[in-house]
């Protein structure tokens, strides 16, 4: 089955962990011995009802203060499609937890509570959704049940967010009135919103065409391992195993590696379970040549007539992590690629973004904790990548402390220097 990454955004107190605690429960993929000590902590609380956000938030501080602080992961399926969930903090101190979770999302549910309507916390999530180049956006104006399920409200707020979303950069755009407490709208359609005509929440996920999100034009295969197995059959096998980051790739395809620049033909792709007759992103596939050539771990193998950009200067969007000190110019990082990892030396930072007023802060010379900025850097080693708008996997990267092996910012590539 097709699998379906999705995160879910929004202030505090918008009923995030709720909404997929419901998803959960209503979808009925939680267990018995889950619902039951799900049951007994919302007792021990003191919660007037079975507090389904308790399902996600799993740490300690979570449940005694009602937030989330870490990205929560779950998982699951149903006829139509396997999901994984990552659900974000909505704090802005989090923001670099949102950004991580979020990375990978081919949908984002950004969580709007309808008595407050479109707040700091909903624009500035949004933005970072754009920024992040999730293909699908979905609005879920929570807690109608508050607003006596008015749809003047709902309409109101979309007309809001409308307006709000012509300054990002969002393909599609979907609105979805619930009640995450009361499960209006999430697996089934609420009988308290008639007059909402569009699919529930679960059916839009099941739905949502996610297959020509992927670049299926630009052939991408960063290799990750050399299979060079040693047997007395004297069997000779050489295989270049990694994940297709995209295009298609099939036996025969005349190929190039890069940096070497020899050519060669894909002879056979092997998956999982045998030879396969094509490979495309996201699979994890061993490609075997027809020719012997040095590849090792960090080359990307493409199409001759259809090349990444190789280049050392990189301009790109970066989201600093790092709580020990801030991004400066001059700064000597470690930087990883796909599987390629070089040093990367901090040019200059061109500006800092204010993730809430949209506002470049062009005076701003360092990056501190969850801030974003544009920056120039120079690498000991060409990159082989797509502006990330183009293929999020060749246009992401992160930097890490060489001191500390700690990663310390992601990466978003705009282009060449």
């Amino acid at each position: 089955m097709e699998l379906l990454r999705f995160a879910t955004a929004g202030s505090v107190d918008d009923g995030k962990s709720t909404l997929i605690g419901r998803l959960l429960y209503d979808s009925k993929t939680i267990f018995q011995d889950q619902l039951e000590a799900v049951e007994r902590t919302s007792v021990e609380r003191g919660d007037e009802y079975t507090n389904l956000a308790l399902l996600t938030d799993g740490l300690r501080a979570e449940r005694e203060q009602g937030i989330t602080i870490d990205v929560a992961y779950r998982y699951f399926a149903t006829p139509r499609r396997k999901f994984i969930i990552a659900d974000t903090p909505g704090h802005i101190q989090y923001t670099r937890n949102m950004v991580t979770g979020a990375s990978t999302a081919n949908v984002a549910l950004v969580l709007v509570d309808a008595r407050n309507g479109i707040v700091e916390q909903s624009r500035r999530h949004a933005f970072l959704a754009s920024l992040l180049r999730i293909p699908h956006l979905v609005v879920c104006i929570n807690k109608m049940d508050l607003v006596d399920w008015s749809e003047d409200r709902y309409e109101e707020i979309k007309a809001e967010f409308r307006q709000f979303a012509t300054k990002l950069d969002i393909n599609d755009l979907t609105f979805i009135p619930v009640s995450a407490l009361l499960g209006d709208n999430v697996v089934d359609r609420s009988d308290n919103m008639k007059w909402y005509e569009g699919l529930p929440l679960l059916r839009f996920l099941e739905e949502v065409h996610i297959a020509s999100d992927r670049n299926l034009i630009d052939s991408r295969f960063p290799v990750q391992y050399v299979i060079r197995p040693m047997s007395s059959s004297g069997m000779d096998y050489r295989g270049y195993a990694g994940t297709v980051s995209g295009g298609v790739f099939k036996p025969g395809d005349e190929v190039v590696v890069l940096p070497s620049g020899f050519t060669s033909t894909i002879a056979a792709i092997d998956g999982p379970n045998g030879p396969i007759d094509e490979a495309y992103p996201p699979m994890s596939v061993t490609i075997r040549l027809t020719d012997e050539i040095d590849i090792s771990r960090g080359d990307m193998i493409c199409r001759p007539k259809n090349q990444p950009i190789a280049s050392q200067d990189v301009e790109a969007m970066v989201c600093w992590m790092s709580e020990a000190g801030s991004l400066q110019p001059r700064q000597k990082l470690a930087i990883k690629h796909t599987t390629r990892w070089a040093r990367a030396m901090v040019n200059d930072v061109q500006y800092r973004l204010d993730v809430n007023t949209l506002h470049r802060d062009e005076e701003a010379s360092s990056l501190s904790l969850n801030e974003i900025g544009r920056v120039s850097l120079r690498t000991t080693a060409p990159l082989f990548f797509d502006e990330y708008r183009r293929n999020r996997f060749t246009g992401s990267f992160i930097l890490v402390d060489e001191s500390t092996n700690n990663t310390v910012a992601a990466g978003m590539i705009l282009g060449e220097t």
